[in-house]
């Protein structure tokens, strides 16, 4: 992995993480001007699209969005694009782009949007139908990926870049990766502990629900219509959370403690397990204490269930409002497609598509690029709701509450399953 990528990406690790000119949209969906199209774009918009297209995107801090553009525009295509960079805070981001969608602006044709906006964005038809596109290229993205784009049985964007957690040892402590949480926690508590993210904000609810995938458990029932976070599931993860740090297995201060608190504590020697995403891979490699002393592995299972990881990265959606929706996708394709792929793969962030990862350019940069893919592939996305920044919240706050000793683990269960039962209700 580049030094560089990683010195960059400190600087808004937690996330992750201009006027459009119009053209010629024969051959799309029509709109009624208040959102998205009553039928999917078609991907034969694409073709011989002309004008321009802008990209509202995440801060560049890697450089793979201008580096994209400039392939791109080399083309000479008929389409030019140019780039609109948002805020490093994901939030800031969210509330950029919900400002200019709520006032039908134009100015954003591509939208580049967390994961977890999906399916706030489709529901107020802020962003188009993209189901044919994803259906004719379905076979390019590791499927997980894919899936962070459905909502109500539709694709609203394309893949451009995804990420898992992964599972951090000390070589110089444990003989192998232990399979399964118990064993981890078993294992940490003989050595030097275990660190994650346990402060009150998305990291726990991404730590949280990780090990209550494994244990089969769900936050919302199948339709996303009612909790079902009030579970034997959700109790035995968390009794397992709160033991470990009662217990002084998990990191003193844990419940405090994000990204970079939790890489630096492992760095600073002081544990035997981390979880954390692959950005502190290259970066422990840094470190004086850990370096060439530790190794990574996929989430291990819990509760005799396999391991499952939550999903993160960007996806590219198109504005409903965009003037110029069939260029817009002629750019979605190429920042989704091999060239984009490949410069998102060579910023050090994991792409998306599965043939990215065999680009010896992308394993060079990368660093781990068979097990960040195998990480990718085995993770979930996290539930899929228009009110999703409620239900998270109730859960890291809830959960935080139980491994701080502010509730017990029935208090914060029953407490969670109604402040989602109340976010659910404002739908």
């Amino acid at each position: 992995m580049t030094r560089l990528r990683y010195v960059l990406a400190l600087l808004g690790v937690s996330a992750m993480l201009v006027a459009a000119c119009g053209g010629d949209d024969e051959g799309e969906a029509g709109t009624s001007g208040e959102g998205a199209a009553t039928t999917a774009l078609s991907p034969d918009a694409a073709n011989n699209a002309k004008g321009d297209v802008t990209l509202c995107l995440p801060k560049d801090v890697s450089g793979a969005f201008t580096k994209t553009i400039e392939a791109f525009n080399a083309e000479n295509t008929g389409v030019n694009a140019q780039l609109l960079e948002l805020s490093e805070s994901a939030d800031e981001q969210r509330n950029q782009m919900i400002t200019r969608l709520q006032a039908k602006t134009a100015e954003c044709d591509v939208l580049g949007i967390d994961v977890i906006w999906t399916a706030e964005f489709a529901n107020q038809k802020w962003i188009e139908d993209l189901s044919q596109v994803v259906e004719q290229r379905r076979s390019e993205f590791i499927p997980s990926t894919i899936e962070t784009a459905n909502y109500e049985d539709k694709y609203w964007a394309l893949p451009h870049n995804s990420n898992a957690a992964l599972l951090y040892y000390r070589t110089d402590q444990v003989d192998q990766a232990p399979t399964t949480w118990e064993d981890v926690y078993q294992q940490a508590a003989a050595n030097d502990g275990i660190v994650y993210q346990g402060a009150p904000y998305e990291g726990l609810t991404c730590d949280f629900l990780e090990l209550l995938y494994s244990a089969g458990g769900q936050v919302l029932n199948e339709d996303g219509t009612a909790s079902a976070i009030d579970s034997e599931q959700t109790r035995q993860v968390l009794d397992f959370m709160v033991k470990g740090v009662e217990d002084g297995t998990a990191a003193n201060g844990v419940t405090t403690y994000m990204e970079e608190e939790s890489r630096r504590y492992f760095e600073s020697g002081r544990a035997t397990f981390m979880r954390n995403w692959p950005y502190a891979y290259a970066l422990g490699n840094q470190a004086p204490k850990v370096k060439g002393k530790f190794d990574i592995a996929t989430l291990p299972g819990f509760g005799g269930n396999e391991g499952a990881g939550v999903l993160g990265g960007t996806n590219l959606a198109i504005s409903a409002f965009s003037d110029n929706k069939g260029a817009a996708l002629a750019v979605v394709n190429y920042f989704t497609g091999e060239v984009g792929q490949r410069l998102i793969g060579e910023g050090a962030t994991p792409p998306a598509t599965v043939a990215a990862y065999d680009e010896p350019s992308v394993r060079k940069a990368i660093g781990l690029p068979d097990e960040i893919r195998d990480a990718v592939a085995a993770a979930k996305p996290r539930p899929v709701s228009p009110l999703y920044p409620q239900i998270s919240q109730a859960i890291y706050e809830n959960v935080n509450a139980a491994l701080s000793g502010k509730a017990s683990t029935d208090e914060a269960v029953r407490t969670m399953n109604d402040e989602i039962e109340q976010a659910l209700a404002t739908f």
